[in-house]
């Protein structure tokens, strides 16, 4: 299961990074910019073909791309040789006009906005089902003795339904939770409903150490079953799709959280009273504990599900357009966080948990059905997408915005900066980087250890 979670992260993650580079390959070709290589993956070519004076390379590595243009590096032979200026050739990178560098640097970035465009569409055009939870929430304080959140400071009790923040309906978790998260630490204005009273609050959420907002609660799931897995515990014990547990070793049960409580003690027999078709009936079901103390029933609670429907190709292509426009600012949004004391271990994800992450939402939608894994590996894909280009548009050296960012500088100055200043802007952004992918590579290692 591991291998071939593995296998689609890197399928995956192949896809956004072949789109980004094909963006490259585009825009300079169109540039009249010539192209030396293109190539899937690095390290050396395990295979290799020249198409129209551009060598097409798969990498012997998985991961990354990268698409090169003909002497965009010649700044590097300039410094070395000490001259003054960069030779600029007819057909090299650096014999196109600044603009036109600038245009084959956003062709990457552009195609991943594009792609996400195109995923998101076709998403929305075949329609999808949705899963959450309802508006109801429980305080973790109520379930974790001990423990104080900003909802206890707010004055928000269980079994209140958070019915609008800022003004916005709310009427999921989903919806509830877009709004918490990228608001750490700035106050916002809620309102609950209470015994069919509504209640005006204010609440600021606290920063996680992953840099989003919490306010500690759950979200309220009635203890109904919706479906037992076959040959597990809640099967043997006589569990059924529709059953309603009412007590569990004499704890009522009113919400699906009250069973972190009664396994604390980890008991061996769980006495269970349900209710089925009016009548209320009883069973013993034996949990099975694993090693981590994770506790498996085999039951699977009823959530609220519903299908989207069927978009004709404008209106898919309009709301794609859309969906990618608010993933964007959003995203933006929450990189903002990584200057607000998020913990860069936890916020900033490297290959590795990446790849690992896109693997296992593909693999938990294939295991409901072939087309509920393509829906949701797709939708990762649109997200990573969004991420990388960002990330390239940033005005930092060795990446597309820097680059950009330099060129821009040269076309108001209508000179090239010295290569040795060149030189030293790419060393920045290398031990920029390296220093982010340091923070990335122990994030994954702590990630991995964790699980």
């Amino acid at each position: 299961m591991l291998i071939y979670r593995i296998l689609l992260g890197l399928l995956g993650l192949g896809i956004v990074v072949f789109v980004h580079e094909l963006g490259h390959l585009v825009a300079a070709r169109l540039m009249k910019i010539d192209v030396d290589a293109f190539s899937v993956g690095m390290g050396k070519a395990i295979l290799k073909k020249k198409i129209g004076g551009v060598e097409y390379r798969l990498g012997i590595f998985p991961i990354g791309g990268y698409c090169k243009m003909r002497e965009d590096g010649n700044y590097e032979e300039a410094y070395e040789k000490s001259k003054q200026g960069i030779k600029a050739e007819p057909g090299t990178f650096f014999g196109a006009h600044p603009m036109k560098r600038i245009v084959a640097h956003l062709g990457g970035p552009l195609f991943n906005l594009f792609f996400t465009v195109l995923v998101l569409s076709v998403i929305w055009g075949v329609g999808f089902e949705i899963n959450t939870l309802s508006n109801r929430v429980i305080l973790v304080s109520d379930i974790i003795q001990g423990s104080h959140n900003p909802a206890d400071d707010a004055g928000i009790q269980t079994g209140d339904r958070i019915v609008s923040i800022n003004g916005r309906r709310t009427e999921t978790s989903s919806d509830i939770q877009e709004h918490i998260v990228l608001n750490a630490e700035r106050l916002l204005a809620m309102q609950v409903e209470r015994d069919g009273e509504i209640i005006d609050l204010y609440i600021t959420p606290r920063m996680a150490s992953t840099g989003v907002g919490i306010i500690g609660i759950y979200f309220w799931t009635d203890p109904i079953i919706e479906s037992v897995i076959e040959g597990s515990p809640a099967e043997i014990a006589g569990l059924r799709a529709g059953d309603q547990i009412l007590r569990v070793n004499g704890t009522e049960l009113l919400h699906t959280m009250t069973f972190i409580n009664i396994f604390d003690d980890r008991p061996q027999v769980l006495n269970i009273e349900y209710l089925r078709s009016g009548q209320v009936l009883t069973t013993q079901l034996i949990p099975i504990y694993a090693e981590t103390g994770a506790v498996n029933m085999g039951i699977v609670w009823q959530i609220i599900r519903y299908q989207t429907p069927m978009l004709s190709p404008p209106l898919a292509l309009v709301t794609g357009a859309s969906e990618t426009w608010r993933t964007l600012t959003r995203s933006i949004a929450s990189f903002s966080l990584l200057f607000r004391g998020a913990d860069l271990t936890q916020a900033v994800s490297g290959p590795a948990r990446i790849t690992y992450m896109i693997g296992e939402v593909a693999a938990d939608g294939f295991n409901h059905s072939f087309a509920a894994g393509l829906r949701s590996m797709a939708s990762f894909l649109a997200l990573i997408s969004i991420a990388l280009c960002i990330m390239n548009l940033l005005p930092l050296p060795i990446v597309d915005g820097g680059m950009i960012l330099l060129y821009l500088v040269e076309s108001f100055r209508r000179k090239l900066p010295h290569p040795k200043f060149i030189s030293a802007f790419q060393t920045v952004g290398v031990v920029f980087i390296a220093g982010l992918m340091i923070f990335a590579l122990l994030g994954d290692i702590l990630f991995f250890a964790n699980r």
